[in-house]
């Protein structure tokens, strides 16, 4: 049988893990808000792909449109960060007892919002559509498949059962 306190301190800990690294990409993103922004725009414009006339078609090459996308990613990640340190703070207090649901529920949307972003955003939409895959310099498919698979083992580990859950 698992003690539900230490279900709680592990994705108290994994919960946590993964709001410090999301938060940090964020803060990076706003503080530095060219690096990546170089990295939206080629992937997006998909000039550094093999430029198949039969996919350029799908290339953004609008400057504005390039610079929504990349302050909706923003957005998102600081979102996400947030509700994840809510999730940490729910995990830490249900180790005095109680609240595991609540931790879970919270910590569930926010590795949910990272897996979409990484999974459909990065992987699918980024890999996919706008074929990242085929560039060598601005292929983020790595980091993001990473990302993807890190959230979902933290999901996966704090919906194991204890032997006693509690609004």
């Amino acid at each position: 049988m698992r003690s539900p306190r230490t279900l709680a301190a592990v994705s108290a800990v994994l919960t946590g893990t993964m709001a410090l690294y999301i938060a940090l990409v964020a803060f990076g993103n706003i503080t530095d808000f060219g690096t990546n922004q170089q990295f939206v725009r080629h992937v997006l414009a998909m000039d550094t792909t093999f430029k198949d006339d039969d996919l350029m078609w799908r290339a953004i090459t609008s400057a504005t449109l390039q610079d929504a996308a990349y302050i909706a990613i923003i957005a998102w990640e600081t979102l996400a960060a947030l509700v994840l340190l809510a999730a940490t703070a729910l995990w830490c207090m249900s180790l005095r007892g109680g609240g595991i649901r609540r931790a879970r529920r919270a910590g569930t949307v926010g590795l949910l919002m990272l897996m979409l972003l990484f999974g459909a955003g990065f992987i699918a939409i980024g890999g996919e559509w706008f074929s990242m895959w085929q560039s060598k310099t601005w292929n983020g498919l790595d980091a993001a498949t990473r990302v993807f698979l890190l959230s979902g083992i933290v999901l996966v580990l704090t919906h194991l059962p204890s032997s006693t859950e509690q609004d």
